[in-house]
């Protein structure tokens, strides 16, 4: 990790606990610390103005000084465009959400859209937006405009975008009815035990955590597999940390017990429900099982069953990993993952800026590898697929 990631990182983390005269003062001292080009990388770090972090540098040293329960010079600060209109930022976030997409570890996001693409979109629905405002807002909210060659990750199918259009045209016309739309897909594999987990927490100096120096596996912890279920309009995640095999069967049990604890709950009335996977893995579009399963679901809640899968290569677009995983990769960084136990309570306790709420619970259950699924019983099926690319979009509905 590069110093402009752990700077911003620090920020993030802070962010939410700092005034405005806190913020100024931890920007200086972090640019003081870097020394030369210190201001620079603040700035492209974090997005606060070369002006306030000069400032903060100023204030440390002693040269400027503000009176008594002030936080600024009378006057100070010019109001943002984003103040005077309170619809921009929501705007430029639907511009944004269809083609967003980022590192499922990392807080990082990026867009296909240029700022000036972006600014002018913005100034055609009636906002007064430049490219440099543009590129302000998205660094403030998590995003990095990267060249082509990353935006291309994993693979270039021609009806790539289309799809990805499809995805959220379906998506918004479920939300718009009252109906659930959750992301899904299985977290990274952990090790349980005291071992190395990657990142940094605040500890007393010199207290560092004591891990084991090989990453040998405990047999008798084995691994963690976390399969999550994120609610897109509610901003609420369930993760169900399984101790077995990461199956279609675990998969579908993981979503119906989110349906079961959460779900059912929030949408009371709900006749379908939407979800956006992954491609490959146990949820991949070309898994027997999946639809077996599914179908099996379909039949319990009496509720049609739709599935859109992002295209090959391109997993990084669905929306858990950078609204729930993201967000529980920072909560356990440089903690040990000792016991299920202990990862299950990190997961709950995982929130952020925008007010997530997870929830979580550990499955023992056994989900065996290995089940053939014959062509009788896919024959059987009650799947209707769409005319859009049928093996990426279908729905699975109840027998009748």
């Amino acid at each position: 990790m590069g110093l402009l990631d752990d700077i911003r990182d620090r920020f993030q983390a802070l962010e939410g606990h700092l005034d405005e005269k806190a913020r100024r003062l931890w920007a200086g001292a972090e640019a003081k610390v870097v020394g030369r080009g210190g201001i620079l990388a603040v700035h492209e770090a974090t997005g606060l103005s070369k002006p306030l972090i000069a400032m903060g540098m100023s204030e440390l040293k002693g040269e400027v000084s503000l009176p008594d329960g002030r936080i600024r010079r009378s006057g100070g600060g010019r109001k943002l465009t984003a103040a005077k209109d309170p619809t921009l930022v929501s705007d430029l976030e639907k511009l944004v959400e269809p083609t967003a997409m980022g590192n499922p570890e990392l807080p990082l996001r990026w867009t296909i859209k240029s700022t000036r693409t972006l600014a002018k979109a913005l100034t055609e629905m009636g906002h007064k937006a430049s490219h440099r405002m543009v590129a302000k807002l998205l660094a403030q909210r998590g995003y990095s405009l990267q060249g082509n060659r990353k935006t291309l990750e994993g693979g270039d199918h021609p009806d790539r975008d289309e799809q990805f259009q499809f995805i959220a045209q379906r998506s918004q016309e479920a939300m718009d009815q009252g109906q659930p739309v959750i992301s899904v897909d299985t977290k990274k594999k952990e090790n349980v035990g005291n071992y190395k987990n990657a990142g940094k927490t605040y500890r007393p100096k010199g207290d560092s955590e004591k891990v084991n120096v090989y990453d040998f596996i405990d047999e008798t912890l084995g691994k963690a597999s976390p399969y999550g279920v994120y609610d897109l309009a509610h901003n609420e995640g369930w993760v169900n940390v399984g101790t077995d095999h990461d199956t279609s069967a675990f998969a579908v049990e993981s979503i119906r017990t989110w349906w079961n604890r959460m779900g059912k709950e929030r949408y009371p009335g709900a006749t379908r429900l939407l979800i956006t996977a992954d491609g490959g893995g146990s949820n991949g579009a070309r898994v027997r099982l999946w639809k077996i399963e599914l179908q099996k679901f379909a039949e319990e809640t009496g509720m049609e069953i739709g599935v859109s899968h992002f295209p090959p290569g391109t997993s990084k677009w669905n929306k858990i990993e950078h609204r729930l995983f993201s967000a529980i990769s920072l909560n356990w960084r440089g903690k040990p993952l000792i016991t299920h136990e202990v990862i299950v309570s990190l997961i709950q306790a995982t929130t952020n800026r925008k007010g997530l709420k997870v929830r979580a619970a550990l499955d023992t259950k056994s989900y065996p590898k290995g089940i053939k699924v014959s062509d009788a019983e896919m024959a059987a099926l009650n799947l209707h697929r769409e005319d859009f690319h049928g093996e990426w979009n279908y729905t699975l509905k109840p027998q009748k």
